[in-house]
């Protein structure tokens, strides 16, 4: 299987992240026009501030100029995951048993796409959400999208 874009990225950034002290959650790179954009998702025990994003901003930042890995103009952006974080594999749910989840999927699933329940179960590449009273799986490969959602 051919590695995407944002996988070769990951694989470069998160030991630079790591070594940083930070855990890498992750990150996204949508093209837009003629300008890439990178996030760059961390976190740590006690979340992250402001200024740990940009320490990790600069030395990645350098590293991606010296590397030459993405080639032309790009932004970079480094952020804490947030409160409805995005979900990069299905490992990170684990810490959100019993947590409101959102997923979008690739094709629809009984006739539908966007799917928003209660976190129950992570098993290997398998998501288990209650959706109204049912209880629904997911294999993570059918999951474009996927998101905790903050409950006021």
């Amino acid at each position: 299987m051919r590695q995407t874009f944002e996988e070769m990225l990951s694989e470069m950034i998160q030991p630079e992240v790591e070594n940083l002290g930070y855990i890498f959650w992750g990150l996204t790179s949508p093209a837009s026009g003629t300008k890439r954009v990178v996030r760059i998702y961390i976190d740590g025990p006690d979340g992250v501030h402001i200024d740990q994003c940009a320490e990790v901003s600069r030395q990645v930042g350098l590293m991606l100029e010296v590397e030459e890995l993405i080639p032309g103009a790009f932004t970079l952006e480094v952020s804490s995951p947030g409160l409805e974080r995005l979900f990069f594999k299905p490992d990170q749910m684990r810490g959100y048993m019993g947590r409101t989840i959102q997923v979008l999927l690739f094709e629809p699933q009984d006739g539908c796409r966007k799917f928003k329940g209660e976190l129950t179960g992570v098993q290997d590449n398998t998501i288990t959400l209650n959706v109204d009273d049912a209880t629904l799986e997911f294999d993570w490969l059918t999951i474009k999208k996927a998101n905790l959602v903050h409950e006021f």
